[in-house]
């Protein structure tokens, strides 16, 4: 199916998702556009364009996309580096939305070729740190615009190494209007969040304030933008940039395909359906390719904006179409009243979210579940805050897979055992150990089981070593269910051991992995076919009848 599924069977319940939904997302696009760098209109257009796109060619019906925090911390990032640079600011916004575009093309890559199922298979740890870290970049980036002052260059460590200058320039009136709007975020009641979402009521009232009790104050507002479609912008490829660029895509892409799917599963569990990753990542990959064309920033699935559309009783793409159509209408007629919001206003709406990105119900419980997971958690927050994003999660990566390694390693190595005498915990049956008893010794049961990794390997070697004084040994490999590259050689090596110090080897083996991995070694073509069997009595009958007399 081409087009994701629209529906005429529930008008009514979509056109109310789609209209609420276009309530929330008219702040959430002020909000991010400002605090990108790009402006508010770039915001605002990408919410309809990719809200739009996204509905149409996605695979999760009720799913609402947009710009969220997430991704436009990371094109703050973008934006700064090329602004670094770039000869003028409209060379750095051109190949900066050129990454967009290129995080588009990424998303369509996983897609097709069907890897939506391991894209969020990353850590939690990591995704945690790392979502964490990206909610304290937003919280620190809005702190200059919330404290009434334009925002230092460097980012990050710019704002910090000028956090004193701030604080003794703050402009009073801004940060008033800037806490007033956090705590309408923070404090207003269930039950007219239900009639009003915080962030819209926020926006009126912060406004509505800023005309009239502080009208006199001189605040910072929105700079004036025309009421018209955006313009198509041509890629802009730097000669001496474009290897940051492309990774640049890639984590944007990457980002944005976890922030989707993550709020697919949400949308999954609250409407009991299921969504289609892979068509998912194409539709996203359209509608961020479709957003750079047009100067907007990416975006990707909005938990908020999804759950409010089913709560309103969205249930089709549908809905994500009006929503768009509903906010471009907004964008037309109403640009000359967005010049009229205050800059302190959409901080205190980013801050909040930044806020509310930080996973502050893992982070409280880490040191009690795990300290390895907390130091890992704790160093992915450092390295996305202070160092780099790329590094933050490369490393964070790393680092949990080496120690997942390590524990897998360790579990594995006690299912490879040598056994001489019928006392071991290896469960035989009566006439087994009967035969082992009978051999005295001589024969030896080397079982391995379950999935044989690399880091087994070790433990297959150190337990060939130890064996000293028998004639025969049975390699019984048949409860291995995998059996990896290096614990396959590692299994060759102790086999031709074995023969080459002439002791007599028989192999257990199903057919399957294990048995074809082997093969492919041709090491089952150096020991005689009487003397691989699928049956570990039988081998163990025929190793105790080949001993000496």
């Amino acid at each position: 199916m081409l087009f994701n599924h629209i529906r005429t069977r529930n008008l009514r319940g979509d056109a109310f998702g789609g209209v609420t939904a276009a309530v929330i997302a008219l702040p959430m696009a002020l909000a991010f556009g400002v605090a990108s760098g790009a402006g508010a209109a770039a915001g605002l257009w990408a919410a309809v364009i990719i809200g739009l796109v996204a509905a149409l060619f996605g695979g999760t019906p009720t799913l609402i996309s947009e710009p969220t925090g997430p991704m436009t911390v990371v094109f703050t990032s973008v934006i700064l580096s090329f602004t670094a640079t770039a000869p003028d600011r409209e060379t750095a916004l051109a190949m900066a939305f050129t990454v967009v575009i290129l995080a588009g093309l990424f998303q369509i890559l996983f897609g097709v070729f069907r890897l939506g199922r391991y894209v969020t298979q990353m850590p939690y740890t990591v995704i945690s740190g790392f979502m964490s870290g990206i909610g304290i970049i937003l919280v620190i980036l809005q702190l200059a615009p919330f404290l009434g002052q334009a925002s230092p260059k460097g980012g990050v460590i710019g704002t910090l190494s000028q956090l004193p200058q701030l604080l003794s320039g703050v402009r009073p009136y801004e940060l008033i209007l800037a806490l007033i709007t956090v705590a309408i975020l923070w404090f207003t009641p269930a039950r007219l969040k239900k009639v009003c979402p915080p962030q819209l009521l926020a926006l009126v009232i912060g406004t509505l304030l800023s005309l009239t009790l502080f009208s006199a104050a001189g605040l910072r507002t929105i700079p004036d933008f025309q009421a018209e479609f955006p313009s198509l912008r041509m890629p802009i490829f730097a000669a001496d940039q474009w290897r940051l660029m492309v990774i640049d895509g890639a984590v944007l892409g990457m980002l944005g395909c976890i922030d989707a799917l993550l709020t697919s599963v949400v949308a999954d569990s609250l409407t009991r359906t299921e969504h289609n990753s892979n068509k998912e990542l194409v539709g996203q990959g359209l509608a961020n390719i479709a957003s750079g064309l047009f100067g907007g920033l990416p975006g990707a699935g909005a938990t908020m904006g999804t759950v409010v559309n089913i709560q309103a009783g969205g249930r089709s793409a549908l809905s994500g179409v009006v929503r768009a159509v509903i906010l471009m209408l907004v964008i037309l007629l109403a640009a000359p009243l967005v010049s009229t919001i205050p800059l302190a206003v959409l901080a205190g709406i980013a801050l909040k979210v930044g806020i509310d990105i930080i996973d502050w119900d893992f982070l409280r419980r880490a040191h009690h579940l795990s300290l390895k997971a907390a130091l890992i958690t704790y160093g992915v927050i450092a390295l996305t805050v202070l160092v780099d994003l790329i590094a933050a999660v490369g490393i964070g990566v790393f680092v949990a897979n080496v120690l997942t390694i390590d524990r897998m390693s360790a579990l594995q190595s006690k299912r490879v055992k040598t056994i001489s005498t019928a006392d071991d915990d290896v469960e035989l049956s009566g006439e087994e150990q009967q035969l082992l008893d009978q051999a005295g010794g001589k024969v030896l049961l080397f079982q391995l089981a379950g999935p044989m990794i690399f880091g087994v390997a070790k433990t297959i070697a150190r337990e060939h070593n130890a064996i000293s004084n028998c004639n025969a040994v049975v390699f019984d490999l048949s409860e291995v269910t995998h059996l990896g590259v290096t614990a396959s050689l590692a299994l060759e090596n102790a086999i031709k051991e074995a023969l080459e110090v002439g002791r007599r080897v028989h192999l257990v083996l199903l057919p399957g992995g294990a048995r074809n991995r082997l093969e492919k070694l041709k090491l089952l073509e150096r020991i005689p076919q009487e003397q691989i069997s699928e049956d570990r009595l039988e081998a163990l009958r025929s190793a105790v009848a080949g001993l000496p007399a």
